[in-house]
């Protein structure tokens, strides 16, 4: 079954441009697109695709609004924001609402791809300025320090390069190992920090 992606831009070129860069990528549908948050909000619990792309700022509902609604009536279909600027504020709502990474419109052609693959399979894509302002959202957690040192040296790097915003196929070529090792090495990260996301994972590196 390929994974389905549906697409929310106001943007009518944008939003065919994408579908047909979607469209290219092996075993990846571009499922339906919408023009309005409302629109989305309307299909999409129906449709039930597998990964969301969604604009920041779309006309009446914005898209932060619509990806905490979908979330609600859909937790687990996965959302990328798509924005124009690094707006830490906007994007930092964003991840609350429930997205799971955001993409700068102006990298798409070049990191859609590694950007749809980290979401599915448990990544935030995120640059590290807006990890660090997530580490305010995780004050919950508690000393980290402890659990830290269980990591390798190996997992320690990682967990490094995740905080720095690096995809998934991005450390695999920096450190010369394969996506799948790359993973592996994640997901025992995960069970040492005892958490489940990546951005639980940041936040705890990143905490004082």
């Amino acid at each position: 079954m390929p994974c389905t992606v549906s697409i929310v831009e106001d943007d009518p070129v944008v939003r065919e441009s994408l579908c047909g860069l979607v469209q290219q990528f092996m075993g990846v549908k571009c499922l339906s697109s919408f023009g309005s948050a409302e629109e989305a909000l309307e299909q999409l619990p129906r449709q039930k695709p597998n990964l969301v792309l969604m604009d920041i700022n779309l006309p009446k509902m914005s898209g932060i609004e619509c990806v905490s609604l979908l979330k609600q009536r859909c937790p687990e279909v996965q959302v990328l924001m798509l924005t124009v600027y690094e707006k830490p504020d906007a994007v930092f709502q964003a991840l609350r609402a429930g997205a799971s990474g955001y993409l700068v419109k102006r990298s798409v052609s070049k990191n859609l791809a590694a950007a749809i693959q980290d979401v599915l399979t448990g990544g935030s894509p995120m640059s590290s300025h807006i990890a660090r302002r997530v580490v305010q959202y995780f004050h919950h957690l508690g000393p980290a320090s402890d659990d830290l040192l269980k990591l390798s040296g190996r997992e320690r790097e990682i967990l490094e390069l995740l905080a720095n915003g690096e995809l998934y196929k991005e450390i695999a070529d920096k450190l010369g190992i394969s996506i799948t090792t790359v993973r592996s090495h994640i997901q025992h990260i995960y069970e040492k920090l005892h958490v489940h996301t990546r951005t639980e994972a940041v936040a705890k590196f990143l905490k004082p």
